[in-house]
């Protein structure tokens, strides 16, 4: 029933495995699988750190087990069921339980049932050597706390007794690692498409299809701690380049060369702080063909020589959809370099074409789309990429419709945007690139470690859609992703001649100077004539979306919020490199700078932007005034009203004007 191999604790029963270890300072990982071995895969967990002390021990009754490294330890019971323990308390604090009812623990157990529901339940899914899984855990406390998860639409700040949906769609990321105010993270190491539901009565994962059961919990003094540690095992961010620190301007989208240089010409007429423009998707003459429609941009070379002239750098939309037009369908399917199907047409898409995805999970797939765009794109001047998933909920999510995906299935779906990513890391740091920046819809546990800076994909243009970037930009964040954006104003309409959408525009545009990255985009109204008649030029363009096109008094705030971000490169480059180095968030939430201040923790209209400033967005119209709260500070220090002179002492909350052209910023004393 129990063994021990090394600094692994094993418990076997019937026909699971179960296998405990270190994983990391004050971490474990654990694994079970119903498999006749333990599958190798380690996803989000694929670097395994130095081995960690620990001691693994037996009870003299034979009962149970336990093995415990650093503060943290497990014990299994005869019966399978597994506990969690902080041991630096005394008497050791209960962290996590395993909810099991059963009649195999000890019957004089006060939780001994006739339900007969297990802790770990393996599900088998006929026909395939998978199962469907449910790791349920005990809700130790209906007042804990829970953050992060990834990117979901809605405002909540506190996830405790939310159902979360662990598939990516368009504007939702599935990235499952939660952070408690207990004291302990964790991380379900598992792609597949399943379901999280954190509630005040049981917390449980499920997994669709998997052929193991795999988590990853550390424990931590501060919330600092905990997602410090948590990145050490999946992963930092590279550098961000200087070009991520400033201004980015986008639309959907420039139909032409010559409108996109007229772009970045004028913003240098107007002496405005830029750092880079985007080309967004139906550049190319089909999807999957991977270079630029030289109907419509014709000289390349000459563009990206006149952008770097103008000193800004040229980012472009990719998408893995291959049409079967394409140029290069023909081999890719010869090569086996496509996803497949068990039945019908083999179309995943039918927009502008019938497409199918690149199968990212393959790496000579990965290799063939990077060689493409490195000739095409990368060797003309063009280093930054755009990789919008296509619409990744189409090769992940539909049980009934798409399970049949044999590249992004149910079992690795979650996984897709991840080796999407990877291509592209893997292909420039093969160049000598260091500093690279994939933008990307949607992303899994790990991808941070490959340039992933995640946008909130295709969000409405209202003010119930600005409050929820605000909470998924701080999830993302607490879920191992430094690089977070989205789009200012919104993606869908939104006309900028409307006094009622200028209002919005304007708060979002102030809010997004502290973002860690700072991008406008958007498919404004009223749409625009078409350019042509070939490749995608039926894709037609919406209204023009640059800072000069919303009006005269618009334009001024947004100049002034465009200089403040300027004024604080050197700031923002530090938080880069802290990030870089220790995986902390640019985005904080004000528990994660606060933790001693009990308030901090159920406040999510707020956050910090690195440990210095308090930034306060404006999320309904027309307020002209608002309260925020002031966290306790350290050492009596205070907090001044930015570009003011207003002083407050901490612990409490203030009212403070918020005019069109302002909003609330303190800074940290």
């Amino acid at each position: 029933m129990f063994a021990q191999d090394n600094t692994r604790l094993i418990y076997r029963y019937d026909a699971e495995t179960l296998w405990i270890e270190p994983w990391g300072p004050s971490a474990l990982r654990i694994r079970a699988t119903k498999s006749s071995s333990m599958p190798f895969q380690d996803w989000a967990l694929d670097t395994p750190p130095p081995p960690q002390a620990s001691s693994i021990t037996l009870s003299s009754d034979q009962e149970e087990a336990s093995l415990a490294s650093g503060p943290i330890q497990a014990i299994v019971s005869t019966g399978g069921k597994l506990s969690i323990y902080n041991i630096t308390t005394s008497p050791p604090t209960l962290v996590l339980e395993e909810y099991i009812r059963n009649r195999r623990i000890n019957v004089t157990s006060p939780k001994c049932s006739a339900l007969e529901v297990e802790s770990r339940e393996f599900k088998p899914i006929l026909g395939s050597p998978n199962y469907h899984l449910t790791a349920r855990f005990e809700s130790l406390d209906p007042e804990e706390k829970l953050f992060g998860m990834g990117q979901y639409q809605q405002p909540l700040h506190d996830l405790k007794g939310c159902d979360l949906e662990l598939a990516h769609r368009n504007s939702q990321a599935s990235v499952p690692f939660l952070l408690s105010s207990h004291g302990y993270g964790l991380l379900w190491n598992n792609p597949s498409v399943g379901r999280a539901v954190l509630g005040k009565n049981i917390m449980s994962f499920e997994a669709q299809s998997t052929d193991k059961l795999d988590y990853w919990i550390c424990l931590g003094d501060t919330p600092k701690e905990i997602v410090e540690r948590y990145a050490d095992v999946t992963g930092k961010v590279p550098m961000m380049p200087e070009y991520g620190l400033g201004f980015w301007q986008c639309k959907l989208r420039y139909q032409t060369q010559e409108e996109l240089l007229e772009v970045a010409r004028e913003y240098r007429r107007r002496e405005l702080p830029i750092d880079l423009i985007v080309v967004d998707f139906f550049h190319w003459p089909t999807q999957g063909t991977w270079r630029m429609d030289e109907t419509y941009w014709p000289d390349i070379n000459a563009m990206i020589s006149e952008l770097r002239s103008l000193q800004l750098e040229c980012m472009v939309s990719v998408w893995p959809t291959v049409d079967k037009e394409s140029e290069n369908y023909a081999e890719m399917l010869e090569k086996g370099l496509l996803v497949r199907v068990d039945r019908g047409m083999r179309t995943v898409m039918d927009f502008q074409g019938d497409t199918v995805h690149f199968d990212a999970t393959n790496p000579s797939a990965r290799q063939y789309v990077w060689d493409k765009c490195k000739t095409n794109y990368y060797d003309k001047g063009i280093k930054v990429f755009w990789l919008d998933e296509a619409e990744p909920e189409y090769s992940a999510y539909d049980f009934d419709n798409y399970r049949y995906f044999e590249g992004p299935n149910l079992s690795v779906g979650n996984v897709y945007p991840r080796e999407y990513a990877r291509a592209f890391y893997e292909g420039m740091k093969k160049e000598g690139q260091e500093n690279i920046v994939n933008l990307l819809r949607c992303a899994w546990a790990g991808s941070q470690k490959y340039g992933a800076l995640v946008w909130s994909g295709d969000i409405a243009s209202s003010w119930w859609s600005l409050r929820n970037q605000v909470a998924a930009g701080l999830h993302m964040a607490i879920s191992g992703f430094p690089w977070w954006t989205t789009d200012i104003g919104g993606f869908h309409g939104g006309d900028p001649k409307d006094e009622k959408f200028r209002e919005l525009f304007v708060r979002w545009f102030q809010w997004g100077a502290f973002c860690p990255v700072f991008r406008l985009h958007g498919d404004r109204e009223p749409r625009q004539p078409q350019r042509g008649t070939t490749g995608g030029a039926e894709c037609r363009s919406g209204a023009p979306n640059e800072v000069w096109c919303y009006g005269e008094a618009v334009y001024k705030i947004c100049k002034k919020y465009m200089f403040i971000r300027e004024e604080m490169r050197e700031y923002t480059r530090g938080l880069m490199k802290e990030a870089h180095e220790k995986g902390s968030p640019v985005m904080r939430p004000l528990f994660y700078e606060f933790p001693e201040d009990e308030k901090a923790w159920a406040i999510g209209e707020e956050y910090m932007y690195g440990p210095k400033y308090l930034v306060c967005p404006v999320l309904a119209p027309g307020t002209e005034k608002m309260s925020t709260y002031l966290p306790t500070l350290p050492g009596g220090g205070k907090w001044t009203l930015f570009q003011g002179e207003k002083h407050f002492e901490g612990g409490q909350t203030v009212t403070v004007e918020c005019p069109m052209d302002t909003m609330p910023v303190f800074l940290r004393s």
